[in-house]
């Protein structure tokens, strides 16, 4: 379908190169075979399981899909959608007219008193500031109970002192956690009732999709599952953008009590922010009513890396210290990587690659420490990064490293390995199997490096010599 619908309008040397690329994977094409592997190796359709594409689907199918008008670069090109946290999305809608509660960040205990005093009332809640939900029921590593609470002012720094600087343990973050570097001091709101509204991309209507329920506060995934009738959706033509019908139908989900007019404007103004900002999600959980109309109490806001040349602003927003140390490294290296909880670390080029690579390693026994894929057009010093990064994370215990050299040339892939055995402190067997471009001149100069490799015939004897290395 793609070739079909493309081919006349697409620079045909590009669409050339493709079409040889998907000549090394188990799918058919117009005018190609069904699959070119090298003798020995296992076929990946047969052994890509449902947990790996679900891995590696978000990832990479933005990245193909996006191939039209993109020159060949985008192999390497990697889809990290930005999150920001709740007290950045609130001045954010804020500047958009959306209502907003008053709040001040600290990143200080120092800050907290003043923060407090700039407050109205004699209570204030305290927000602890994570990329992940379910802050209310969660747990620091410390034992402390709860990363919101509602307080008096005059305890306002004792609270803070348990939870600035703390790692909060959620069922979102997993059993890591997340670092709270920052806390949202805000005030104390009088609400009449709680909703749901949020804004995401829909695959069906391609476009925009608005979902309101009368019910919020809690977890709209448990309401989908009891009382899925409670949920009303409404699309919204992404050409037309969003009609006075269409926010009165939100507003009617809602069943607002209050000005059902001014709650229709603030659906308006939330959905121009959505996609004013390319936002691929906004959810506003609880969109409150207060005797002065809808107020969004609490928000979480993610974003199209896509976007990011003409939203300098919003990427500048981005927390580092939310992610995975291991792929911020990677981003910055420009790899596409995602830590999992195995022992084999992998580099391989290509998602497919990569998924029947960690595949085989499952069937023999063990488990992959991540998914790293260098790309195409991998530099020497990108392949020193990937083995910089493996060997920094104590679970690995091996490492394999899979090359199936088309555009990728394998003799760059050995100068990179011989580089960082050199640069990098590997303690680890390294298992290495090369196919394809300049393999003969990749396989003499890992001879003549002297560097201890365990070379491998194909994936299947990669995979095996790997799970043996570390039993």
């Amino acid at each position: 379908i793609f070739f079909r619908r493309t081919e006349a309008t697409t620079d045909r040397k590009f669409l050339s190169s493709f079409r040889r690329l998907l000549n090394s994977l188990p799918i058919p094409i117009p005018g190609g075979s069904t699959h070119r592997h090298p003798p020995g190796d296992v076929q990946p359709r047969a052994c890509v399981s449902l947990q790996s594409l679900i891995i590696i689907m978000s990832r990479q199918l933005r990245s193909l899909v996006g191939l039209l008008g993109r020159s060949p670069a985008w192999q390497s090109e990697q889809k990290r959608f930005l999150n920001i946290h709740e007290y950045q999305g609130a001045e954010l809608m804020a500047s958009y007219g959306i209502n907003v509660p008053r709040g001040i960040p600290v990143t200080s205990l120092d800050q907290v008193a003043a923060a407090t005093s700039q407050l109205a009332g004699d209570e204030v809640v305290v927000k602890s500031q994570i990329l992940a939900g379910g802050r209310g029921l969660g747990t620091f590593k410390s034992g402390f109970q709860g990363g919101v609470h509602l307080v008096p002012k005059d305890k306002a720094v004792e609270v803070a002192g348990k939870m600035l600087g703390g790692t909060l343990v959620t069922k979102q973050t997993g059993p890591t956690g997340r670092p709270v570097n920052t806390l949202l001091i805000a005030e104390k709101m009088n609400l009449k009732r709680e909703t749901y509204f949020s804004i995401v991309l829909d695959r069906k209507t391609a476009g925009p999709m608005m979902i309101a329920c009368a019910e919020g506060g809690t977890s709209i995934e448990d309401l989908a599952a009891t009382s899925p009738e409670k949920i009303i959706r409404i699309p919204v033509d992404i050409r037309a953008g969003i009609r006075d019908e269409d926010a009165m139908k939100a507003v009617e989900g809602l069943e607002v009590t209050t000005d059902k007019k001014a709650a229709a404007e603030q659906i308006k103004r939330l959905y121009k922010l959505f996609v004013a900002t390319d936002a691929t999600m906004l959810e506003v959980n609880p969109l409150a009513e207060t005797d002065d109309g809808l107020l969004a109490a609490d928000a979480k806001l993610g974003f199209d890396d896509s976007a990011e040349f003409r939203q300098r602003d919003l990427f500048a927003m981005a927390d580092e210290s939310q992610q995975d140390p291991r792929e911020a490294a990677a981003a910055a290296a420009d790899l596409n990587f995602i830590a999992l909880d195995g022992s084999i670390g992998c580099l391989v080029n290509g998602a497919g690659l990569a998924m029947a690579t960690m595949d085989i390693i499952q069937a023999k026994g063990a488990s992959p420490a991540n998914f790293c894929d260098v790309g195409g057009n991998a530099s020497e010093d990108q392949i020193v990064a990937a083995f910089s990064i493996l060997s920094k994370d104590e679970k690995v215990k091996a490492i394999l490293v899979n090359i199936f050299g088309g555009i990728m040339r394998c003799d760059v892939v050995a100068s990179g390995i011989i580089a960082a055995a050199k640069r990098v402190n590997v303690k680890v067997p390294i298992v290495v199997r090369l196919e394809g471009t300049k393999v003969n001149e990749a396989k003499k100069l890992l001879a003549d490096s002297g560097i201890e490799i365990i070379a491998a015939n194909d994936l299947d004897d990669a995979a095996e010599k790997a799970a043996k290395a570390i039993r």
